[in-house]
């Protein structure tokens, strides 16, 4: 795929629906009793990858162009997969499955490819085996495959080392399995869908602010009585975050973005954009399903460094590719710390984005969690073209497609098709905004 300046972006996008959102409700809607019906899902690899593991435990799942319809079993529902449960590159998929595994009374194997077998396990491995889940990394290495032999859980108190929604999601779907309550802290405050929603399907879950610790922590009673439900999938302001950067660089650029969620654990992309000095609109705020929507506005801006760390790191981990794009494209230094958790996705990303970075141009040093950027103003031309390959990773193809955007020259993005992970449409969409291949 090549990318080359072509003027502003300009025009009004619905982007897809929220992948967390759309993996969860396939997840819970399979383990609720009843129909549960679900619009605007995300139909993206992962996100298949989700759909095609509980079809193989018995779940009978209806698709058509509108709407995802799941016929529930119950949280005692599932069976025995033939064979493996295969995740493919979905991290997601993985951690929270295992912990609904955790629970079932057969054993099963999860596996995935070649970039999700290198990803860390240990920290579900971990907390599972303490509720009583026979789990182990089958090469011993803590990462995929897995052998999950479950069976009836205890709960417990759980501080988990990592802010992440995946290993918090993880432990309180095991939860619905244990013997008694089961609380998980954190030391900041993850994504909340697994909380939210699981209230919706008639979960019963508590989120407060732990005294002992001030850490952020949840509590989840076990055995509920899920009912299937109607889920509308905001847009998912990941997938917005290309095109709110492409506009703030890209001179004479306004585009709005409708119907995106901007839940507070996840709105960290328009926190850091207003830090940067970006123009930013919020409009027609609504609540469906417990999450916050909104259409966001975005205008071409002038922008400057900032300081990015702690407890706003989750709350954008995976825009902090793009983020550094505009970082490189912005008067001043930008720190980005406290992001170690970018060495272990779908690539190292920090080294990755490092690298790229430095061949279009940019000053930029790599720190070990995270990136000190020495950027220039957007009309200076501070990136140049480059080949970029973003060695299977979605969002690194999809930042710098951006950079190409802002870049002075032509970028050539390999294996371009890796988006399908997060975003089938990604390119069609940016050409829809007048961005020219």
């Amino acid at each position: 795929m090549i990318i080359k300046q072509q003027g502003p972006l300009r025009g009004a996008l619905r982007v897809p629906g929220d992948k967390s959102i759309s993996h969860r409700a396939v997840m819970l809607g399979s383990l609720a009793e009843g129909e549960t019906r679900i619009r605007g899902f995300l139909k993206s690899a992962d996100c298949l990858a989700t759909i095609d593991c509980f079809r193989r435990m018995g779940i009978s799942i209806e698709e058509t162009c509108r709407e995802l319809t799941i016929h529930g079993k119950g949280l005692r529902g599932l069976s025995a997969p033939a064979g493996a449960l295969n995740a493919m590159n979905s991290g997601t998929t993985t951690r929270i499955l295992a912990g609904i595994l955790a629970g079932q009374d057969f054993p099963v194997t999860i596996e995935g490819d070649e970039s999700l077998s290198r990803r860390p396990m240990k920290r579900i491995i971990d907390p599972l085996s303490r509720m009583g889940c026979r789990i182990e990394s089958v090469n011993g290495n803590n990462c995929l495959p897995l052998k999950i032999k479950g069976g009836r859980l205890s709960g417990i108190r759980y501080d988990s080392p990592v802010a992440s929604a995946q290993v918090k999601s993880c432990i309180a779907m095991a939860a619905l399995y244990a013997d008694a309550p089961t609380t998980i802290t954190e030391p900041y405050l993850s994504r909340n869908h697994t909380e939210l929603m699981l209230r919706g399907f008639g979960g019963e879950v508590t989120s407060f602010t732990d005294p002992e610790t001030g850490r952020p922590a949840v509590t989840v009673m076990p055995e509920p009585h899920l009912s299937g439900c109607d889920i509308t999938v905001p847009g998912d302001i990941s997938s917005a975050a290309y095109f709110i950067a492409a506009a703030l660089l890209v001179p004479g650029s306004e585009v709005t973005l409708t119907g995106v969620g901007i839940n507070s654990t996840r709105d960290g992309i328009l926190r850091v954009s207003r830090a940067m000095g970006g123009r930013i609109t919020v409009e027609n705020v609504r609540t469906e399903g417990g999450e916050t929507t909104a259409d966001i506005t975005v205008s071409a801006s002038p922008l400057h460094g900032t300081e990015i760390g702690g407890a706003l790191i989750p709350t954008l981990i995976d825009e902090l590719p793009v983020i550094a794009v505009m970082a490189a494209c912005a008067e001043g230094t930008t720190v980005i710390k406290d992001a170690g958790e970018l060495r272990v996705k779908e690539s190292d990303r920090l080294a990755l984005i490092a690298g790229h970075l430095k061949a279009m141009g940019a000053d930029l040093t790599e720190t070990e969690d995270g990136l000190i950027i020495r950027g220039k103003p957007a009309d200076s031309h501070p990136l140049r073209g480059a080949v970029i390959d973003p060695h299977g990773d979605h969002r690194l193809a999809m930042a710098f497609a951006v950079a190409g955007l802002a870049a002075d020259g032509p970028t050539e993005i390999l294996d371009a098709g890796c988006v399908d992970i997060s975003y089938p449409g990604f390119f069609a969409d940016l050409a829809s905004l007048q961005g020219r291949f």
